[in-house]
């Protein structure tokens, strides 16, 4: 498996975006997934857990913005949380608690943040 090869090189950044990691598809197991380009296994992927993957995704939404997302104004915590809404990260256990955290405020914030939206 070379990542220079291009079927890999154009999904590694899907799966980097995932948090997940490339393997050769022999090293594969049953959770894994396995790409085949024209017949021929390619490359295995193993993706995170759920909880994994919502650190992963704090953790890119900080690096884009440049600082921590603790740092960020009110509104702009609202945006994060209508998105990771949208993605699904509240159905993770913990998820509640996890993006409290990183946002710097309290689970009681972030339950009203899903909440004043459902209102409006």
């Amino acid at each position: 498996m070379s990542a220079d090869e291009p079927f890999i090189a154009a999904v590694k950044p899907l799966v980097d975006a995932m948090g997940g990691e490339l393997l050769p598809p022999d090293e594969a197991g049953t959770e894994d997934v396995v790409l085949s380009w024209e017949g021929v296994d390619v490359v295995a992927v193993r993706l995170p857990q759920l909880a994994d993957s919502l650190d992963h995704i704090l953790a890119a939404m900080e690096r884009r913005r440049g600082q921590p997302l603790a740092d960020l104004d009110r509104r702009t915590k609202q945006e994060i949380v209508r998105t990771l809404e949208a993605r699904g990260a509240f159905a993770v256990r913990h998820g509640v608690e996890t993006v409290a955290g990183a946002l710097g405020v309290s689970r009681f914030t972030v339950y009203n943040y899903l909440n004043r939206d459902k209102g409006a």
